[in-house]
Parts: structure tokens; C-alpha cells; sequence
């Protein structure tokens, strides 16, 4: 079905950085990914997961890089969005499924630490193990530098990031906190993983170049 004439205009709008028009093209174009995304979460899944879950999760990436869309007008968008909800609910999925079989070595707090160290820990986790002793030396400007990266973030983003992986909060506390499902946390922070690489960039940006 070709789109109207407006929503391409509108889209055209958005790439620009119009943001009452992308919302407007999402208002328009969600409903039918919402759909796509319900059917594929099973039974099992329903207690901690729905597609409304999902679409938050989607739309506030959709604005954060709607730069990063390329060309192919609302179908080429449409298909877009249907990725990025996808890889949310696959990352959901994923970590739901983890959850019921915890690894110790994979949780950034596995026990008790200062908030230097859970930095730290945070660190290793998003830029792999960095040991050497001279980017332990440099511990205080790497900190530094996350805390700064951090308040770059969405609020969201921000906050299921220093509850879980900073603070060492259970997947439950954390829901309960930020009011939002299991499932979805776990989107959160998969996203918000990625976004707080963006923002730190590359490990030279933040370790002292000398021992």
C-alpha cells in the first residue's frame, strides 16, 4: 500500500530533526510493528514482557537515531523500526531466559563494593578486561569520564544503569522502581549498554596514555 503523500513529508521532517514529526510518523507506523512484535512473545513470556514494552523501548531509540536512518521513504522506515523493535525483544528474550540461570561472572556487582569499584567493574564489562597496570593507574580519570557519560544518557537509561549494574539491585527491585516489567529493564539496559559505548568512545578517550 502506497503512503500517503504526508507521512513521506513528515518523515522527511523528522530526518531533519523534526521531532513533532517524527512522532507523528510514529504515531502512524508503531501500531502495525505493536502487532508484528505481539505475536511473537509466547505464553510463557507474558508476565514479563508485552509488546507495549517493546514499542517504549523502540520509540525512544527511533529518536535518539533517527539520524542513522538512511534512505527507502515510510516503507524503508517501517522496516527500520520493525529492527530495532525485533532486536529489543530478542536482547528481552535473551536476558529473561539468562536470568532463570545466573552466571555470578556476568553481573557487574556480584558482591559487595565501594562505587569505585562497580565502576570500574562497569567499565570492564562495556570495553572488555582492561588489566594493565597502567589503566588501573588511571582509574580516577576513567570514572571521571563515565560519570560524565552517564549524564548524557536518557533518564531511563541513566537510572537502570546505576540501579542494576552500579547500586547491585535485583531484576525485581529494579522493576519495581522504575515501574516497568522485567522484561522491559532488560531492554533498558541492553540499550543503555550501548549507548553509555557511544557516548565513553574508545578506551584511549578515557585511560592515561602513560603508566
Amino acid at each position: 500500500m502506497t503512503p500517503p503523500h504526508d507521512t513521506e513529508a513528515l518523515l522527511a521532517k523528522a530526518t531533519r530533526g523534526d521531532t513533532a514529526a517524527l512522532a507523528a510518523v510514529l504515531e502512524e507506523l508503531g501500531p502495525r510493528v505493536h502487532a508484528r512484535i505481539e505475536s511473537r512473545i509466547g505464553p510463557h513470556l507474558r508476565s514479563s514482557l508485552d509488546a507495549d514494552d517493546v514499542m517504549q523501548v523502540t520509540y525512544l531509540e527511533a529518536v535518539l537515531r533517527i539520524s542513522r536512518f538512511g534512505s527507502g521513504g515510510v516503507s524503508g522506515f517501517q522496516a527500520w523500526l520493525t529492527r530495532l523493535a525485533e532486536n529489543n525483544l530478542i536482547d528481552a528474550i535473551r536476558a529473561l531466559e539468562a536470568a532463570r540461570r545466573p552466571d555470578p561472572s556476568k553481573r557487574v556487582t556480584a558482591g559487595p563494593r565501594n562505587g569505585h569499584e562497580s565502576m570500574m567493574a562497569l567499565i570492564d564489562v562495556l570495553s572488555g578486561s582492561l588489566t594493565t597496570p597502567s589503566r588501573h593507574a588511571a582509574k580516577g580519570e576513567a570514572i571521571s569520564h563515565m560519570e560524565h557519560a552517564l549524564r548524557l544518557l536518557p533518564s531511563d537509561y541513566e537510572r537502570v544503569i546505576r540501579l542494576y549494574d552500579l547500586d547491585g539491585k535485583s531484576i525485581e527491585e529494579v522493576s519495581k522502581e522504575l515501574g516497568r516489567s522485567e522484561g522491559a529493564v532488560f531492554m533498558l539496559r541492553a540499550r543503555a549498554h550501548d549507548r553509555l559505548r557511544e557516548a565513553m568512545g574508545p578506551a584511549g578517550n578515557f585511560f592515561s596514555q602513560q603508566a
